[in-house]
């Protein structure tokens, strides 16, 4: 095993730990979880939490591995020890950092940064812009970036639309994007794009990359709303970013939850990006997640905002269930086994499909908690057929599908009494109800009894 990763701080390890676990990565003898189960004849894979396990177990599983995913994560420590520097630069420097590091910098120590930032970039196709020394990420030059992506037969996303913006709303790279590879799905309905807005187009994932690399030379800052999900479709590991996502405060929403960038823009900016149904335009979201970002370092914003939410749900998503965050490699054949049921209901019959939603969610074997909008979601695992298990959320489109205590005594009358469990008060006024009672008895029987 590499130096650099034996001589990794245990923090470092965690992380890289939990990396393979994100993506499905497995050694010799298994995932994470394989792995503790066989070497750990007490625990098992009970005590899962990498954080919970000695540095020497963490580097055991790693040592698990092929050689050239050692090497990558010897990388991939490098990167860490890269960012730490940076970190600590720009604590030690502060009152020197632009307004816009100052921002870097609070992308970087949001609690989620960690876990989405850190790349795949050992795979095929991906491009790494290396930090190199700390003192030369000192520009504060931004660009904004978005992207739009379709579902391929293969279970994977591609990129067909990436544009970017400068800090003026110039643009300075609009293009689109041919997947080269069988597209399942266009997503017209978000993509705006169909399979005839990509006839003839030649330009590739690697054009958009030497292109990106090229504008971004120099350490600019890069902009985006979820920008490590836009990254992700480029195949480009950069970590000099600013996301829209992390650098406000909300006042109703949890800690690790997000706005969405329309709900957002209408807090922050005072304008929706876009109309309810309507779908994306890649470049507006760009100029939006650039607007946002201007708007902070004008304005602050640093108390928590208030984000506005629309419980206002078409007919037609009244009978849906949205599956989301779900995996890239979780082909969507294995998704289908997740709900039984009838697929071929008859369209017009509303009440019957909303039925058959409601049975499909109720059925489904996972935890149920709200999402930030408010609406009932379960956190799902499937087991794959090569024996992985997936993770992701199943969300009702609907509001209002769990009436709540008021709702309830509205909708129905109250039980018999009977049915309702006594109070011990219920009880104590039950008894004394029944001494007076038969007081009123004994002085009844009294007065017979004289006359």
């Amino acid at each position: 095993m590499g130096k650099l990763l034996a001589g990794a701080e245990k923090e470092v390890l965690v992380e890289i730990v939990r990396f393979t676990q994100k993506n499905g990565l497995k050694g010799a003898e298994g995932g994470w979880k394989d792995f503790l189960v066989l070497n750990d004849k007490k625990f098992g894979a009970s005590v899962s939490d990498p954080k919970k396990r000695s540095k020497d177990v963490l580097l055991a599983f790693l040592k698990t591995f092929s050689k050239d995913f050692q090497k990558y994560f010897s990388k991939l420590v490098r990167r860490f020890n890269e960012r730490s520097a940076t970190v600590q630069f720009m604590k030690e420097f502060s009152d020197k950092l632009s307004p816009e590091l100052k921002l870097v910098q609070l992308t970087a120590e949001h609690p989620e940064y960690r876990k989405n930032y850190n790349f795949p970039s050992y795979q095929e196709g991906w491009k790494v812009m290396r930090e190199g020394k700390v003192s030369n990420f000192m520009n504060s030059t931004m660009l904004a970036v978005d992207c739009e992506m379709v579902l391929c037969h293969d279970g994977t996303e591609a990129l067909v639309r990436v544009c970017v913006v400068d800090s003026n709303l110039e643009v300075k790279l609009d293009e689109l994007v041919n997947p080269f590879k069988a597209v399942a799905d266009y997503r017209t309905s978000i993509t705006g794009l169909s399979k005839k807005d990509l006839k003839g187009v030649t330009c590739s994932l690697v054009d958009v990359q030497k292109s990106l690399k090229k504008i971004l030379s120099k350490g600019k800052i890069l902009i985006g709303h979820s920008l490590s999900k836009d990254l992700h479709a480029l195949k480009f590991d950069y970590t000099q970013v600013i996301d829209t996502a992390y650098i406000f405060k909300y006042a109703n929403l949890p800690t690790t939850a997000s706005a969405s960038l329309n709900s957002l823009c209408k807090s922050v900016l005072g304008y929706a990006v876009r109309e309810e149904g309507e779908p994306h335009n890649c470049l507006k979201d760009a100029e939006a997640a650039m607007n946002l970002v201007l708007a902070k370092l004008k304005h602050g914003f640093n108390d928590p905002i208030e984000i506005a939410r629309n419980n206002v749900v078409p007919e037609s998503d009244k009978m849906k269930l949205l599956a989301h965050k779900i995996p890239v490699y979780l082909p969507c054949q294995e998704l289908l086994k997740l709900f039984s049921g009838n697929p071929s209901i008859d369209a017009k019959n509303d009440s019957r499909i909303r039925d058959e939603v409601e049975k499909a969610f109720e059925e489904l074997d996972g935890e149920e908690t709200k999402d930030s909008s408010g609406r009932l979601q379960k956190s799902v695992l499937l087991k794959r057929d090569n024996g992985d298990v997936a993770s992701f959320f199943v969300r009702k489109m609907a509001y209002g599908s769990r009436l709540n205590e008021s709702e309830l005594s509205k909708k129905r009358p109250p039980p018999p009494i009977e049915d309702v469990e006594p109070t011990k008060e219920d009880n104590d006024g039950d008894k004394h109800k029944k001494q007076r009672t038969d007081k009123k008895h004994k002085k009844k029987s009294k007065k017979s009894v004289a006359e």
